[in-house]
């Protein structure tokens, strides 16, 4: 057997790495004025790094337990003893933390992140624009916009969140009201949306690896 060998004068090329990234547009359903996030995110993440960009994006706290349902199938905290249960009666349950974006979600594709059971917080995540670059993104995910506060944490889901602010307008000097004011923080504007806050929290967590999961 013969071996046929070809020089080559011209240097090899490198094959160039390409970057996917996606641009999210996430909504809390059933609140109006609309509360909404708009970021970028690095295709390679996990959902589970997707669920931290979300609560840092949106203000929320992670003391409760989420989901993403995609496609009729549900990716969950497979590393939670409260979801153990849950993952054994269910084999078609899927760990978040092993499912990536990119191949996962594609441009136009909708899909559900559901945070806390109880208040049973919907946010409808809208894939707006798929991106293919061959510099490397500064960051795993960045806030580009944003309208609006988010609910206090264990305010009692939508309906909750709504009789507060009905309270806070028109009972402002009330017991209810200071009652509402202490839990909530003095401060607390529900058309306020610091979007320099969030990304500085972002940017925090990625410094901390993400609560390192």
């Amino acid at each position: 057997m013969r071996v046929l060998w070809v020089k080559c004068n011209a240097p090899l090329k490198s094959i160039a790495k390409s970057y996917t990234i996606y641009t999210l547009h996430a909504q809390i359903r059933d609140i109006e004025p609309p509360v909404w996030r708009r970021i970028r995110v690095d295709g390679n993440i996990t959902l589970r790094k997707l669920h931290h960009i979300l609560q840092a994006a949106f203000g929320w706290t992670d003391s409760h337990l989420h989901d993403f349902e995609i496609d009729e199938r549900t990716y969950a905290m497979g590393d939670n003893d409260n979801m153990l249960d849950l993952f054994a009666e269910d084999p078609e349950l899927l760990d978040d933390r092993k499912a990536r974006l990119h191949g996962l979600i594609y441009q136009g594709h909708r899909f559900l992140y559901r945070y806390d059971f109880g208040d049973d917080w919907h946010h409808d995540v809208h894939v707006e624009e798929v991106a293919r670059t061959d510099r490397e993104p500064h960051s795993e995910a960045w806030i580009l916009a944003g309208q609006r506060a988010c609910p206090p944490e264990d305010v009692g889901g939508t309906h909750g969140y709504d009789e507060m602010l009905r309270v806070l307008s028109q009972h402002p000097g009330s017991d209810q009201a200071e009652e509402y004011g202490t839990w909530a923080g003095d401060d607390f504007d529900s058309e306020r949306f610091d979007r320099r806050a969030a990304n500085a929290t972002l940017l925090r967590m990625a410094w901390n690896n993400w609560g390192k999961k």
